[in-house]
């Protein structure tokens, strides 16, 4: 099975790991800021917090911007689920707002619509790697006094007006991800980034316990004096996740034109294709293509969504969906949310299908996908 995505180890990946296991830090150790450092060098941030997973690093910028209870936090409707779970780790409310047809990014006019005395800070998604309408946020948030945490999980590499993600102080602070199927891997693993100098030393504190990390500092060797200031998380990174992350992050680039010369080879073969609709590129931004999102066409097509999906497994074609409307999930429905309130989100899910994409790919297995895909169209086509 081709699968939608994986990752790409080398022997420098595995030398650099093999290093940190042959040397006297396994966690907390040199390995952990030269990482923070490469991830700085290559964004343009000041400040870069690594820590133990994406997730982690969303709960880390929830709390250093003061998300608590009673405060409402706008999130998108369509996103990996932690991208809310955030803002309740912290017992804020999450808010969803709708989408933007055309990069399923957050709609500015709906954020501004869900703005109430009581929204804090917007949660902006860079869906499948497309940077997010920052402009139009930074705006509204400036207007309101809101923070702005950008979730970039997918964007690693992407730009938005000639500035790289995560560099460009757009956002209070922007989160990564280093999963096996993001742009790099540290096995798990995440970052926050921030040019804020105040969030980042309240990060840095809150992934070691709420450990008060001036006083450690100042400190003797013989002192086995420690104070806790704020309640924390164990969300430290090891030595060794980090040193396979900077391993990788020297190659970043060249994965990167990889996966743009596959979606070129995508957007041409599949261009006179009717079943699909294929992802757009909103001029100003540069995307990091994470993900390839079709929408299916279902007025050309007598197949349901299911029935797609299972032929292209059923040809090896590893597909996937890309995502479950988050207030559409049994916890969230349990909070209270109820369909029906965000009309692109919910009606663009229906349609959305992933196609295969990562660097290894060869362009045989691209051929393979597109051949699966005109295969399904001939034998469900209206």
């Amino acid at each position: 099975m081709l699968r939608y995505a994986a990752q790409s180890l080398d022997d420098a990946d595995r030398s650099a790991v093999d290093a940190v296991l042959r040397g006297e830090w396994l966690t907390t150790g040199p390995a952990v800021k030269a990482f923070e450092e490469a991830l700085c060098a290559y964004t343009g941030a000041q400040h870069a917090i690594a820590v133990n997973t994406g997730t982690a690093a969303l709960h880390a910028a929830t709390f250093a911007t003061g998300i608590g209870s009673g405060d409402e936090v706008i999130v998108p409707a369509i996103s990996f689920v932690a991208s809310a779970n955030c803002v309740l780790y912290q017992q804020g409310t999450p808010v969803f707002a709708d989408l933007c047809a055309d990069t399923l990014n957050l709609d500015p006019a709906d954020v501004a619509r869900k703005i109430t005395p009581k929204t804090r800070a917007i949660v902006a998604v860079d869906f499948a790697g497309h940077p997010c309408d920052q402009e139009a946020l930074r705006s509204l948030a400036a207007k309101h006094h809101l923070r702005i945490i950008e979730d970039a999980a997918h964007a690693l590499g992407a730009s938005y007006l000639g500035q790289r993600t995560g560099g460009g102080g757009l956002a209070d602070c922007t989160t990564f991800s280093f999963h096996p199927v993001k742009q790099i891997t540290t096995g798990e693993g995440g970052a926050v980034l921030t040019n804020d100098a105040a969030l980042a030393k309240a990060m840095r504190s809150f992934r070691h316990h709420g450990i008060d990390l001036d006083l450690h500092a100042r400190g003797t060797a013989n002192s086995w004096a420690y104070d806790v200031i704020s309640l924390g998380c164990n969300y430290r990174i090891p030595d060794i996740n980090c040193a396979l992350g900077t391993s990788q992050l020297k190659k970043l680039d060249g994965w990167l034109e990889r996966r743009r010369a596959i979606v070129k080879t995508y957007a041409t073969a599949l261009a006179a294709l009717p079943m699909v609709d294929l992802p757009i590129e909103r001029s100003g931004c540069v995307s990091a293509w994470h993900l390839y999102v079709v929408r299916l066409n279902p007025s050309t097509i007598t197949a349901t969504r299911q029935e797609v999906f299972a032929a292209l497994r059923a040809e090896n074609i590893g597909v996937n969906v890309h995502y479950i409307p988050i207030p559409w999930m049994t916890h969230y429905a349990n909070l209270g949310y109820r369909r029906g309130q965000w009309p692109v989100a919910e009606t663009q899910y229906e349609r959305l299908l992933t196609l295969p994409l990562y660097p290894a790919m060869t362009d045989q297995d691209v051929a393979d996908v597109v051949a699966a895909l005109e295969k399904v169209w001939h034998a469900y086509k209206k």
